[in-house]
């Protein structure tokens, strides 16, 4: 990876990110050849937003790799407030060697890897996810075999999620539909720069309003919450105008038969996802959740040797 930092899917060119996958499979099928990868080296852990999958993906893969991990909570920290994030750098590359960083404002990642001479990982924003991103391709890679040429559909709020999903999508020549309802589309900007990178795959980007259009010939079939944390106040009005893009058997059926399903977690069961989807053969949600160790010890080898 020619990039310090992981702040974002469009820092990789598309040979770095398969590449990434090519080792996080090496890493999943021999743990103990990189046992001592990252023996001594120490991982920060800021979190300003709670998470189970993040937090124990990072803390379980840098001990994998020999290393270990320093979490530092909201309390300890409170990014802007207490300590300003230049200061938070400062400190910090003295005593780690990199830091991950779960957070709300975009601004503040960038604000850290600008400051900090160490590596900065991106572990949530906002308004990108791609860890998460390199996760979710890597599933499909292993799901389907291949990469380019395949469609995903993406069902719901066009959030931080779909934002990064588009990037990686984007790189690696995989058609990213976006359906959502008017006004809940992703950001502008976000899907120009997809729609540009793309052309050098000739992968398709778009953004629509039809969920059933949007699954049809769908490989992968992918939703996420209607309310991202910090909008738990526009939940309940969310529910009503999301219930069309509920991801049920009817929606699951228009797209191929082998289509997979897809859910970054955690699932609001009975709304945006229904028990006969999440819970079928088509799921492939657990793996996908697993797979966020891999990617992400890939990445931390990659920054960190």
């Amino acid at each position: 990876m020619k990039a310090h930092d992981f702040l974002s899917v469009r820092d990789m060119s598309t040979k770095e990110i398969l590449e990434t996958f090519s080792l996080a499979r090496k890493m999943k099928a021999n743990r103990r050849k990189f046992a001592k990868a990252l023996q001594g080296k120490t991982l920060a852990l800021i979190f300003e937003k709670p998470s189970l999958r993040t937090r124990t993906s990072f803390d379980v893969g840098i001990q994998q790799l020999g290393g270990f991990s320093l979490y530092l909570s909201p309390a300890e920290i409170s990014l802007g407030k207490r300590e300003s994030v230049h200061d938070v750098a400062k400190n910090l590359e003295r005593m780690v060697q990199a830091i991950m960083i779960r957070t709300f404002a975009h601004q503040i990642v960038i604000d850290m890897a600008k400051h900090a001479s160490i590596p900065i990982i991106n572990g949530l924003t906002d308004y990108s996810h791609p860890c998460q991103a390199m996760a979710d391709y890597l599933t499909i890679q292993e799901k389907k075999k291949k990469l380019k040429g395949l469609k995903l559909c993406y069902v719901g709020d066009g959030n931080n999620v779909a934002h990064s999903l588009m990037f990686a999508g984007a790189r690696l020549g995989v058609s990213v539909t976006i359906a959502c309802p008017p006004g809940y589309e992703p950001n502008p900007s976000a899907t120009q720069q997809a729609i540009g990178d793309a052309k050098a795959t000739g992968a398709r980007i778009e953004v629509i309003q039809d969920p059933v259009e949007g699954v049809r010939n769908a490989d992968v079939v992918y939703t996420d919450v209607w309310a991202s944390m910090g909008q738990e106040a526009e939940a309940e009005a969310r529910k009503k105008i999301f219930l069309p893009y509920q991801v049920n058997g009817r929606l699951m059926s228009k797209a191929k038969k082998d289509a997979i399903f897809m859910h970054c977690l955690p699932a609001h069961r009975g709304d945006e996802v229904t028990d006969e989807v999440i819970d079928s053969p088509q799921s492939v949600v657990f793996d996908e959740a697993e797979n966020r160790l891999h990617a992400q010890k890939a990445i931390m080898y990659q920054l960190m040797k």
